[in-house]
C-alpha cells in the first residue's frame, strides 16, 4: 500500500473484549440455500442466438411516417415468432431498447408484446443506452439467463424518427398543470391572462450531448481532424458502404428483413430505402453539414435519420434442443466501455475491441466477421487509425503495442449503418443477426460486433458460429 493511501486511513486500536458471545444455532430457525454448500459456482451456460428479424429500415418521413414505434416493434415480434416457430408461451421475457421514447407507450416492450399476441404472463421491460440500446437488451437477456431466472428471451430495439416527441415549453407546461387544478372559471381566466408569446416556443429534443452541448456531427468533424481523416477518405468509405449494401440486397443476403404491409401504401415495403450508390464526383460536391465551411462530415458520409425495428431470440442451448430449434450462433463475450464524451465521444470501438478480444482469448486474426456500427465514415476511419496507433495504445489503452488493423475484407461486408440505415435502438440486434448470418455464409467461426454511442460509450461482443447453424 502506498504511503499516500496509508496516511489517509483511519487508525484502529485493539480493544480487549468485555464479553464473549457464544454462537448457538439452536437459537435460530434458519434454512440454508443449496448453493451455499457447493464448492464452486456452476459452469456458465451456453447461450445461443437462434435467429433475428427486422423491418426494412427507412428514411424518416417516408413510408412509415403515419405509424408509431409501437407498430414497428409489434411487427418484429410477430415475425420473429413466425420465423422461428417458437410457441409464444415458451418466451419467458421480452426486452426492447428505444431512445426517442413515445410517451403513450413508455414501456414499449410490454405494449408491443401484448399487441403481438404474446402471453399476458410474459414480463417485459424497456432499456436505453443511445445507439447501443438493443445491445443492452441482448446482454441484459444474457444476464437473466446466466442467473438461472429464465431460459428464453426476446431482445430487440425500435426507433421512430418520423414523429419525435416535442413538448410545450416548461412555462406552458407549468401553466397547464396549474390550470388543470384550478377550481373556478375566474381562476382559470386569471391563469390564461398570464400567457405570453414565449409560452408557445416548443421544447425540442436535444440534438447535442447534455454534458458538452456539442452535436455528434461536430464531434465527428473534430475526430476526423484529430486523426487526419480526409474528406476524400470519408467519401470513399461511404461509397464502399452503399456499394456493399446494394450488392447484399441483390444477392439476397438480407434474410433477416421481413416485408411490412403499411396501411395506405400500395405495395409492401420490402427493402431498405436509404441505399444509394453514387460516385466520388457526386459525393465531393456536397457541402459540410456541421462545421461550415471547413468541415468534412456531409449528409452522404454520415448515417441518416431512420425508422425501423429489430428483434432476436436468445436462449440456453439446452432449451433450443428441447424445442427442436437450430441456433445460428453462440453469444460468447461482451463488454461495455466509456470515455471522455468530448474528445473521444465516438471512439467506443477502439476501446471495446481489444477489451472484448482479451476477455475471449482471441486475436484480430481469429475474427472472420466484423460488424461495426457506422455512425459516420469519419468515426469508422478514426477508430481504425486509433487501433493502428502505437501512441493511442500506450497513452489511452495502456497497452505496450498497438492493436492493429482488422482484415477489411471481412469488415462490414454487407454494408453498414451509413447505407442500410440507423434506427438508433434497433441497430444492435441488426448487427447481431448480420454477424450470425455472415458466419454461416462465409464459413467463419468468430464474429465481433462493436459500436459507439452517445455519452462517450461503446460495446464489444463476440459471437461464435453454432455447429447446427443454417440460414
Amino acid at each position: 500500500m502506498s504511503g499516500l493511501i496509508a496516511k489517509n486511513l483511519p487508525r484502529f486500536h485493539h480493544v480487549a473484549p468485555q464479553a464473549t458471545f457464544i454462537w448457538d444455532p439452536s437459537h435460530f430457525n434458519r434454512k440454508s440455500y443449496a448453493t451455499v454448500s457447493k464448492p464452486s459456482a456452476p459452469a456458465r451456460k451456453n447461450i445461443v442466438y437462434v435467429d433475428g428479424v427486422r423491418t426494412p429500415f427507412l428514411l424518416s418521413n417516408t413510408d412509415y411516417s403515419k405509424l408509431i414505434a409501437h407498430d414497428l416493434a409489434r411487427e418484429t415480434l410477430v415475425n420473429l415468432q413466425k420465423k422461428t416457430g417458437i410457441p409464444k408461451d415458451a418466451i419467458d421475457y421480452v426486452i426492447y431498447g428505444t431512445v426517442m421514447q413515445e410517451v403513450r407507450t413508455s414501456n414499449i416492450a410490454r405494449e408491443a408484446a401484448l399487441a403481438a399476441g404474446y402471453s399476458e404472463h410474459t414480463p417485459a421491460h424497456t432499456v436505453t443506452m443511445a445507439c447501443i440500446s438493443s445491445n443492452v437488451a441482448l446482454t441484459t437477456g444474457i444476464g437473466l439467463i446466466h442467473s438461472g431466472i429464465y431460459d428464453t428471451i426476446v431482445a430487440g430495439g425500435v426507433e421512430f424518427m418520423s414523429d419525435i416527441p416535442i413538448r410545450h415549453s416548461r412555462a406552458m407546461r407549468s401553466l397547464m398543470l396549474r390550470a388543470n387544478k384550478a377550481k373556478t372559471p375566474m381562476q382559470k381566466l386569471a391563469l390564461l391572462a398570464t400567457i405570453r408569446p414565449g409560452h408557445f416556443v416548443p421544447d425540442l429534443p436535444a440534438v447535442a450531448e447534455f454534458s458538452t452541448n456539442e452535436t455528434m456531427g461536430h464531434s465527428g468533424d473534430r475526430l476526423a481532424a484529430a486523426f487526419k481523416v480526409s474528406r476524400e477518405e470519408q467519401d470513399e468509405y461511404a461509397l464502399r458502404s452503399h456499394t456493399l449494401a446494394a450488392q447484399a440486397h441483390q444477392n439476397g443476403h438480407f434474410t433477416d428483413m421481413v416485408p411490412f404491409v403499411v396501411p395506405g401504401v400500395k405495395n409492401a415495403v420490402d427493402k431498405d430505402n436509404g441505399i444509394r450508390v453514387s460516385t466520388k464526383e457526386q459525393l465531393a460536391k456536397l457541402k459540410p453539414a456541421f462545421v461550415k465551411p471547413y468541415g468534412t462530415v456531409t449528409a452522404a458520409n454520415a448515417s441518416f435519420l431512420t425508422d425501423g425495428a429489430s428483434a432476436g431470440l436468445i436462449m440456453t442451448e439446452e432449451k433450443a434442443k428441447q424445442l427442436g430449434l437450430k441456433p445460428k450462433a453462440y453469444l460468447r463475450e461482451f463488454t461495455y466501455v466509456s470515455q471522455d464524451p468530448k474528445d473521444q465521444l465516438l471512439l467506443g470501438p477502439a476501446y471495446a475491441i481489444p477489451k472484448v478480444l482479451e476477455k475471449a482469448g482471441l486475436s484480430l486474426k481469429d475474427i472472420g466477421v466484423w460488424e461495426v456500427h457506422e455512425a459516420f465514415a469519419a468515426q469508422i476511419l478514426a477508430n481504425l487509425k486509433a487501433l493502428d496507433s502505437e501512441f493511442f495504445a500506450k497513452t489511452y489503452l495502456k497497452r505496450q503495442q498497438k492493436v492493429g488493423v482488422p482484415d477489411l475484407k471481412k469488415w462490414n461486408a454487407w454494408g453498414g449503418s451509413l447505407s442500410i440505415g440507423h434506427p438508433f435502438a434497433a441497430t444492435g440486434v441488426r448487427l447481431a443477426t448480420h454477424t450470425a448470418n455472415r458466419l454461416i455464409k462465409e464459413d467463419q467461426q468468430f464474429g465481433l460486433i462493436a459500436a459507439c454511442a452517445a455519452g462517450g460509450q461503446g460495446v464489444g461482443m463476440i459471437m461464435e458460429r453454432h455447429p447446427d447453424a443454417k440460414i
